[in-house]
């Protein structure tokens, strides 16, 4: 494969990745903020989620918005740091390497929405 046909690969999987990487990122930042308004402000919301639970005190500011603020840090390191991926490569297969990154970042907002609701239920 030549080296425009790879960089025509890398520029269209960059642009995608980056652009659903950005929408997720504020969809999480909009679900935290939503659920800001109705969740206890607390110092340790751990025990009200789970009353069993004796472990690190987290406060409702970081339980909500350490994640969406993990995408948005990966988010604006992908935008800026574009021309070092492209020449950093862990694998052959840029595909699967774009691959990797979607799914470790869909985790992350899927771990953003999934406190988010809980901050919610909690205020049921």
């Amino acid at each position: 494969m030549s080296s425009k046909v790879q960089a025509d690969q890398f520029s269209r999987l960059h642009n995608l990745f980056t652009f659903h990487l950005g929408v997720a990122s504020g969809l999480a930042w909009m679900i935290s903020i939503f659920a800001a308004f109705y969740a206890p402000w607390v110092r340790n919301i751990r025990p009200l989620i789970d009353p069993a639970y004796a472990g690190q005190v987290e406060s409702t500011w970081s339980f909500l918005f350490v994640f969406p603020m993990v995408l948005t840090i990966a988010w604006l390191m992908a935008i800026s740091g574009r021309e070092i991926f492209r020449h950093l490569r862990m694998l052959k297969n840029e595909k699967i390497e774009f691959g990797i990154a979607g799914a470790l970042a869909f985790s992350v907002f899927y771990l953003s929405i999934d406190r988010a609701v809980t901050a919610l239920l909690l205020a049921a």
